[in-house]
């Protein structure tokens, strides 16, 4: 007869004893609070003729989205800038590679904590020319205090429930034996979260008058947490 392995899994399956009988239990927790940042996406566009003009038209665009976007000072926590391409239009008919026009195309980033400024700045953004906004994509932080809070919740919804259990048998929780937080290896990226989201492109404005701002209304966030708990118990009398 041959004996587990050290390293056999099945060797350490956290059965319980008459003497020290276990509880293995789940505590879940779900919060919806308030988002705490709100990103948007802007693409500016050029086309030209040639090279120069299309290139010189987007810079001019691009300087035009940050120097509005900086306007906000701190409202906007993060600016950045994301792909850049200039890409030669081929004529359709003809021999050679002759080239019809060129088109530039530059995106940014930018993530606000003021949602008040948000609707005015994606406006402004909006009626630019040649111009396209997205989002916004409404998120928490990595940190934030309600990811914790979730976590405290789902310890104590499992200490709870493992305490309903003992109580059923006529005995008590003694000990805890292990606590595993569940998904720790499928984690969900921060970014972008689902929710409401706008879209538009803007070219020329008919008047040049400010369109009126939009009323964004921020999303609520759903956080989740769950736990696995194992306690053992005083033995009951069954």
């Amino acid at each position: 007869m041959t004996t587990p392995a050290a390293d056999d899994p099945q060797h350490f399956l956290p059965y319980g004893t008459p003497d020290a009988p276990r509880i293995a239990v789940r505590g879940e927790a779900h919060l919806e609070v308030d988002p705490e940042i709100a990103r948007i996406g802007v693409s500016v566009a050029a086309r030209g003729k040639d090279r120069r003009t299309a290139l010189d038209d987007l810079t001019r665009r691009n300087a035009t989205v940050l120097d509005l976007i900086k306007t906000y000072g701190d409202a906007v926590e993060r600016l950045e800038t994301g792909a850049f391409s200039i890409t030669p239009q081929l004529k359709e008919k003809g021999r050679g590679e002759r080239v019809h026009a060129y088109h530039g195309r530059v995106h940014v980033t930018a993530e606000l904590t003021d949602f008040t400024a948000l609707g005015e700045l994606t406006t402004r953004l909006a009626d630019l020319d040649l111009t396209r906004v997205d989002g916004p994509w409404w998120a928490l932080r990595p940190n934030s205090p309600a990811h914790r809070q979730a976590r405290r919740q789902a310890v104590k919804e499992a200490v709870q429930r493992a305490r309903e259990y003992a109580e059923a048998l006529g005995t008590t929780l003694a000990a805890l034996v292990e606590l595993a937080d569940i998904g720790a290896e499928n984690t969900q990226p921060l970014a972008p979260a689902a929710g409401s989201r706008m879209r538009s492109m803007s070219y020329a404005a008919a008047e040049d008058t400010a369109a009126a701002p939009l009323d964004l209304e921020p999303q609520r966030q759903h956080v989740y947490a769950q736990v696995n708990a194992r306690f053992t118990m005083a033995p009951p009398k069954l």
